[in-house]
């Protein structure tokens, strides 16, 4: 792979220019996971498409610079995947990769969700200083993390324990918690596609029960979006795209837009085919996760949106009444 990432500022105006013949520009975070996710789509691109060539381009987010700021106070869904879509919506790329979890419900206008990806490990881990596991921690114990969906679930598996914040990349999060010595966090909770990424699975403490810990919506997939009036480029990534993923994440999303897509509420979903038949395990909680309320339920595959959509009304209800 012809790896060009361009550290240059990226330009805020000018005309849409075309690309270069066989040459395909993609938008990346600068974190070193988003590059690793990146190269791996350029990989998969270039293996599909022998004369293609990828060139990288790194766009700095807002939530990228902000590492102390609740995510919920930087704007939450999309707070990492608006630049990235400003700079394709510009011209200045192609397309975008993003894990698919930082998507909001509905694509901006003009752009398309052109590819999901195979996904990897769905979900959730736990990093310790105490061993065995999420049981093992004492109560009182301090949990790191930036997500309120898995406050939320914390609470229902381990109500004795406390959640704090924790953000960084991954590398600075698994240092916070078990390099340094007066960390105030006995633990922390990570996606597991993340942290075998960057090849450090050896620190997982214990991988948790999508039962308890249901994922967010479309957690461990990779999406690529790009412009819906670039038909070369949405043809190539369609070209790429997992037909098993793709129907699951698109559930997961359609639970997201039911539940009312950037709504402050921690939400979970988790789809998986299985033959002609989806399940979904999902999650709602009210704002002050005061009330949280779980559910599992399956249908046929061609009816997979319907499920999801039925599974936010009746959870919704549920913590609303």
């Amino acid at each position: 792979m012809a790896w060009m990432h361009a550290e240059r500022p990226i330009a805020m105006s000018g005309a849409n220019q075309a690309a270069p013949p066989r040459t395909l520009r993609i938008a990346t975070r600068g974190s070193a996971l988003a590059r690793v996710q990146t190269a791996r789509v350029a990989s998969i691109l270039e293996s599909a498409h022998s004369d293609l060539t990828c060139e990288i381009v790194v766009v700095s987010t807002h939530g990228d610079r902000d590492k102390e700021t609740p995510l919920a106070v930087l704007g939450g869904e999309g707070v990492f995947a608006k630049e990235l879509q400003l700079a394709v919506l510009r011209g200045e790329a192609d397309c975008a990769v993003h894990s698919a979890k930082d998507l909001t419900s509905t694509m901006p206008e003009g752009l398309t969700l052109a590819a999901i990806l195979d996904r990897s490990d769905p979900r959730d881990v736990l990093i310790s200083r105490h061993a065995g596991g999420l049981n093992g921690l004492p109560s009182g114990a301090r949990v790191g993390t930036s997500s309120r969906r898995r406050i939320a679930e914390l609470r229902l598996a381990r109500p004795d324990v406390e959640a704090i914040e924790l953000r960084g990349n991954i590398d600075t999060r698994i240092a916070r918690v078990l390099d340094d010595p007066d960390s105030p966090f006995d633990a922390a909770i990570l996606a597991a596609a993340g942290v075998a990424r960057m090849e450090r699975s050896d620190i997982i403490a214990e991988y948790l029960d999508i039962d308890q810990f249901i994922p967010a919506p479309g957690q461990g997939a990779l999406g690529v979006d790009c412009r819906t009036d670039d038909r070369a480029t949405r043809a190539l990534l369609q070209g790429v795209a997992d037909p098993t993923t793709t129907i699951e994440v698109e559930a997961e999303r359609a639970y997201l837009r039911t539940c009312g897509g950037g709504c402050r509420s921690p939400l979970a979903a988790h789809a998986q085919v299985d033959g002609d038949i989806v399940r979904m395990w999902a999650m709602y909680a009210d704002e002050n996760l005061d009330r949280i309320a779980t559910a599992e339920d399956e249908d046929d595959i061609e009816d997979a949106n319907a499920l999801a959509a039925r599974l936010a009304t009746m959870l919704q209800e549920r913590v609303q009444a």
